[in-house]
């Protein structure tokens, strides 16, 4: 049409319809433009109008005055600074002049100098994965959901290890923070179900299990660590400090396993756990599904994998303490009781993510488990009633002022009662009572069950009858045992006197 510039749209309608063999005359009419101008289209000599881009300012520069004088030569000189951090040093220096509303502007003026002008930025080299070559470990917080044991939060985090070629990867739940023992037991544990070695083992440079550490304990965790990688044949490496896309390789994959993980809790409608076995086990089939996806790639990486050695190494630290009388011991600034059997020997703890595993000499004598420090200062202490229960119970009325008094007692129901018993009780009686529960929980091994009865009491408001409680469990546990008694006949005595007068007549 005259006047009237001819946009893309006619020129599509005008090839669509040529390209179906319609006529000229009527592609141009049906597109609205004149058959001179559809020959021309068809030539190439007449293209749709379009705003032509702009290269000039349609309004005064807001930074003009600034910009040459004073925000160049700030970025010449650091130029890691940010556009916000720039824009209020104009704010302060012009107040007024430079409201809120300008800041996109001089942000894309920041932005776009930077890029023509500023320093290098740092390049991430993708790397080739080769077959076998590589495995990493890292430590992840789950922070997506709230893991609970039996309604109570567990705090933990998780140990990833995977394979770079394959994706192949194993999680343990590990109950403190980061530290050698942690990655030991992980990367150990791991490697025995992957049934090999890559030929390179790469962490991070485990700046948060080194924190708290003197420089000696460092440089013995650091010898440890290439002892572990030398015991199964791999080169040690270690990305570093705060260069997380080092190990790219599993740091992206932490954000998929948490998916998966967050994902399979929306399944299960419940992100509470009976016990921490349960916890580990619903982890396992979710990193079991993973691995089985990645079947071919395992089965190829598999052929290039190192052959294990016949043992394990060392993955605990040992620590050598003395049992106090009060039959406890200090480990990592936390108080553990052990049976009183053992107050005065000096015994070897070989201390574990989530266990101490107690030795007198090479002997192994008992498994206690392991606590942490609260961040909060506070004193914390792994007490068991049952390894002192014995020499409690000969003098019960040291409970009462015990400092391990509330430690004792192994419950909120139990600690329930004790409240109970010595409200309605008088001094003695309440301790003779209490500890002779325990007692009774402890010898009959029947500490749930107790303290299923207590509970009820409790409810009744109702203080226990000590004797009643003992009567109840001793009696279930003590059947009266089955006698035979064979009646010998009356001729056999005969034959016994006979035997004696003849012994009499030799004599």
């Amino acid at each position: 049409m005259s006047g009237k510039p001819i946009n893309s749209e006619q020129v599509k309608i005008y090839m669509e319809a040529r390209a179906k063999r319609t006529s000229q005359k009527k592609a141009s009419a049906q597109s609205g433009i004149s058959e001179r101008s559809g020959r021309r289209i068809e030539k190439g000599e007449l293209q749709p109008s379009g705003k032509k881009k702009r290269h000039w300012r349609t309004r005064e520069d807001p930074f003009g005055k600034v910009w040459d004088d004073e925000i160049v030569p700030l970025l010449e000189k650091e130029s890691d600074l940010s556009p916000i951090t720039l824009f209020e040093v104009l704010q302060k220096k012009y107040p007024g002049e430079y409201q809120d509303s300008k800041l996109r502007t001089f942000q894309r003026r920041v932005h776009k100098w930077k890029a023509l002008q500023g320093s290098d930025r740092e390049v991430m080299f993708r790397q080739e994965q080769l077959v076998g070559r590589m495995g990493l470990s890292d430590f992840t917080k789950f922070k997506n959901d709230v893991i609970t044991i039996s309604g109570v939060i567990f705090n933990h985090i998780l140990y990833h290890f995977r394979l770079a070629f394959s994706g192949w990867c194993s999680v343990k739940v590990v109950h403190g923070g980061e530290s050698y023992t942690a990655l030991a037991e992980g990367l150990q544990d791991a490697l025995q179900r992957l049934g090999g070695s890559p030929r390179e083992h790469r962490s991070d440079s485990l700046s948060a299990a080194f924190k708290n550490l003197k420089k000696e304990a460092v440089e013995d965790a650091t010898d440890r660590y290439l002892q572990l990688c030398s015991h199964y044949g791999m080169v040690a490496s270690r990305n570093n400090r705060g260069k997380g896309h080092e190990n790219g390789s599993i740091e992206s994959p932490h954000g998929h396993l948490k998916n998966r993980i967050h994902q399979a809790l929306l399944l299960r409608g419940s992100c509470d756990f009976e016990t921490v076995a349960e916890y580990e086990k619903f982890l396992s089939v979710i990193v079991a599904i993973i691995n089985r996806n990645k079947k071919d790639k395992v089965e190829e990486e598999h052929k290039y994998l190192q052959p294990l050695p016949l043992h394990r190494t060392v993955d605990y630290t040992e620590k050598v303490v003395r049992v106090s009388t009060s039959s406890t011991i200090r480990v990592n600034s936390v108080l553990y009781t052990v049976p009183s059997r053992l107050i005065g020997e000096r015994l070897r703890v070989h201390i574990y993510d989530n266990r101490l595993d107690i030795y007198l000499g090479s002997t192994y004598t008992e498994t206690l488990p392991r606590v942490f420090c609260r961040s909060d200062g506070k004193r914390v202490r792994q007490v068991d009633y049952r390894h002192v229960i014995t020499s409690l119970e000969r003098k019960p009325q040291a409970f009462r002022f015990s400092q391990l008094r509330d430690d004792l007692l192994p419950n909120a129901t139990y600690k329930a009662m004790w409240e109970l018993i010595d409200r309605n009780q008088d001094s003695r009686k309440a301790c003779k009572t209490m500890v002779g529960i325990l007692a009774l929980a402890n010898r009959e091994n029947c500490e749930q069950e107790l303290g299923n009865v207590l509970e009820k009491l409790l409810k009744n408001k109702t203080a226990p009858n000590l004797y009643e409680l003992q009567k109840r469990f001793a009696s279930s546990q003590l059947p009266t045992p089955s006698i035979d008694i064979e009646q010998h006949s009356a001729a056999g005595y005969d034959d016994l006197l006979t035997i004696s007068d003849y012994s009499k007549e030799v004599h």
